[in-house]
């Protein structure tokens, strides 16, 4: 299973960027995804995920109102949308995957499979 994460760069101030997260290797698209990030000096923390249906989200309250996640199973990509990015934004993005309940959304530690990585940097 591979997790390729893109889409980071630098951005001002109450700009926008949307990461995409392809996966391969999934034997099926029933896998819940997430989006977490690591700013420099702490702690990784989740930032949202979503079951496979679409369905059921969620989203760490720094970033709710500002960002989106959405997947295309067909594509097997999900997407964070991130509008209204502040400064404290700034941090390394992971994808993650993993088979795993509903309820458990926001712990990374079950989630099974991990991409690199992709750098977002918000310039006050």
């Amino acid at each position: 299973v591979q997790l390729q994460a893109s889409g980071g760069g630098l951005v001002q101030a109450e700009g926008s960027l949307r990461l995409s997260c392809v996966a391969s290797g999934l034997t099926s698209s029933s896998y819940v995804m997430g989006w977490f990030r690591q700013a420099p000096g702490k702690e990784r923390e989740t930032v949202a995920a979503i079951s496979w249906s679409g369905g059921i989200t969620y989203y760490a309250d720094s970033v709710k109102g500002r960002f989106t996640i959405s997947r295309d199973n067909a594509k097997n990509t999900v997407y964070l949308q991130m509008n209204s990015l502040k400064p404290e934004d700034t941090a390394v993005y992971y994808c993650a995957a993993g088979n795993l309940p509903l309820s458990a959304l926001r712990l990374e530690y079950e989630y099974d499979y991990w991409g690199q990585g992709t750098l977002v940097t918000v310039s006050a």
